[in-house]
């Protein structure tokens, strides 16, 4: 993100000086020479980040705070004033400016500041676009609240289109906490199916004899307790959709049962003699592997293949860390709406952790820890001290270490070269994070002899 940052100062080589630092700090910038020009420029629009002079002729910098922050309260603008004006600039700062700095500029400060301005500017600028892409997403209501834009969820959706339709029976496999059972519902509401039952069963909850009654329904006085007729799923679920979670938990007296219907779409009810006939699409989910269970007599044969007619394995999140940041936006504002609170986002910090762990519970572990973060949230910010601590625990590997006694020099050297290694030679983001300027670093490779190490 290339940020555009509108200087207005009447003083030229003030103006132009500012401008070539921060172009060389990879910023655009537009120059005007007072502040009338200047706000004709802010008006038509983009700029990130204002940089005024507070003492100008026709307009003076304390007009364009005003019009600006009154206007666009998200701009920051930083005020520039000589030293006998401290007290004016301390007012500016009481009335929204971000900072100020007096002349003669320190430009390594001033970069600085920018850095650090414009770090809340890109939060709320891409909180903005991660809403957006949200809302377009959700516009299309094709799948639901499946979210992602990785290529492995687009395959994942295709499957989905091509075989809603059909009557084959689908295997949903992956591991737990990955969604099976919203890539189940997408299947049904896809189909011709949707305005007929959609009926989920959790096999792994119920004991034997229960799921038996759940599935196929008893008659009265099947067994203690069958105190009257009751239908089982399939015959509720007669002409819509059955979706059997954790199938790989079934045991074997039910599989029988269960391949009869997938062959026959027939069966009796526990205790019962009559046939029932149902026509039953059935979606099944499973964290297992079942050609295993089926090596070590757990799972029939017969019955796997019927079940994976079709198969849709859904990628745990860390094969699709892309879709982290839609997943957390739409998260953080589930979350922050029901707690009655206001989060912009997270700061880059947070952001690179939940980036960078493996979320071992994939979507299911990465919305507790957001819910969480927002509950313990105290601004508008979600910080590393918002995250559940076993989040943050996995990323103490990450540090550096310096030894006692060595010079200030020589700690920097380490500081920079160990960063440089871990953001593999890019000095943008080893600047953003040793928080100077690329001038800065620039100049401080060069006198360690560094600059063959980094990248662009």
């Amino acid at each position: 993100m290339k940020f555009n940052i509108l200087i207005i100062d009447d003083e030229k080589n003030i103006r132009e000086g500012l401008s070539a630092s921060l172009e060389m700090e990879g910023y655009n910038t537009v120059l005007a020479e007072n502040g009338k020009e200047g706000l004709e420029l802010f008006a038509k629009g983009d700029i990130d980040l204002v940089i005024t002079d507070l003492r100008m002729p026709q307009v003076t910098g304390e007009e364009v705070l005003e019009k600006i922050i009154s206007g666009s309260p998200g701009i920051p603008v930083i005020v520039l004033t000589g030293h006998g004006s401290i007290d004016t600039a301390v007012e500016a700062m009481r009335k929204g400016a971000y900072d100020f700095l007096t002349k003669p500029l320190n430009l390594d400060r001033l970069t600085l500041i920018v850095k650090r301005a414009l770090q809340g500017r890109e939060l709320t600028l891409q909180h903005r676009l991660l809403q957006e892409e949200l809302q377009e997403l959700q516009g299309k209501k094709v799948f639901e609240s499946i979210i992602g834009k990785s290529s492995q969820m687009q395959k994942v959706f295709d499957m989905i289109k091509r075989v809603a339709d059909s009557k084959a029976s689908v295997l949903i496999t992956g591991e737990s906490g990955v969604g099976k059972e919203l890539i189940a519902n997408a299947i049904h509401n896809l189909s011709s199916r949707k305005d007929k039952p959609m009926i989920r069963v959790h096999c792994a909850a119920l004991t034997e004899t229960l799921l038996e009654s759940e599935l196929f329904g008893h008659e009265k006085g099947a067994f203690s307790g069958a105190v009257a007729r009751k239908r089982g799923r399939f015959e509720l679920a007669n002409g819509g959709t059955i979706f059997l979670d954790e199938i790989g938990e079934i045991n074997q007296n039910v599989q029988i049962k269960l391949l009869r219907v997938l062959q026959d779409k027939k069966f009796e009810r526990v205790g019962g003699e009559e046939t029932i006939d149902v026509d039953v699409r059935v979606v099944a989910a499973t964290n297992k592997n079942l050609l295993e269970e089926i090596k070590n007599g757990n799972f029939r044969e017969d019955l796997y293949y019927r079940l994976n007619v079709v198969h849709i394995e859904v990628p745990p999140l860390r094969e699709r860390k892309e879709d982290i940041p839609l997943l957390v936006a739409e998260f953080i504002k589930t979350y922050a709406k029901e707690n009655s609170k206001e989060i912009e986002g997270l700061d880059n910090k947070t952001r690179s952790i939940l980036y960078n762990f493996d979320w071992p519970g994939n979507i299911r572990q990465l919305k507790n820890c957001i819910e969480s973060a927002v509950v313990m949230c105290q601004g508008k910010i979600i910080t590393v001290d918002d995250l559940p601590p076993g989040i943050v625990s996995s990323n103490e590997n990450e540090t550096i270490k310096i030894p006692l006694g060595i010079p200030m020099e020589e700690a920097e050297k380490i500081i920079i070269t160990e960063n440089l290694a871990y953001f593999k030679g890019n000095k943008s983001k080893t600047a953003d994070v040793l928080q100077i300027g690329r001038k800065t670093l620039h100049r401080k490779l060069e006198d360690m002899a560094l600059q063959n190490f980094a990248n662009e």
